[in-house]
């Protein structure tokens, strides 16, 4: 599954981008006054190449990692716990 996700991966949209560029100058409010919400739109009409993209599917990805923090002493639990952390986040 995994591979076939990364091969249906494919370049961003550009004609998409600049349609969604230039629909951000026509807003009225300052430009870059919603920051990252406004790249992100440019992005997701590149990604979908369409400038109104449906979002009716979402998802919400949970990582967690230790990267060496237990291993100082500075960590409020062992990493054993890290695991079980993150699936009770998941639920």
């Amino acid at each position: 599954m995994l591979q076939q996700t990364i091969t249906a991966i494919t370049p961003l949209d550009e004609k998409s981008m600049a349609a969604a560029r230039a629909r951000q100058a026509e807003l009225t409010k300052p430009g870059g006054s919603l920051g990252r919400l406004e790249t992100l739109s440019i992005q997701v009409a590149g990604i979908t190449a369409r400038l109104d993209p449906p979002l009716t599917e979402r998802a919400i990805i949970v990582a967690a990692g230790d990267h060496g923090v237990t291993a100082e002493g500075v960590s409020a639990y062992p990493a054993a716990v890290t695991p079980q952390t993150g699936v009770e986040f998941s639920q």
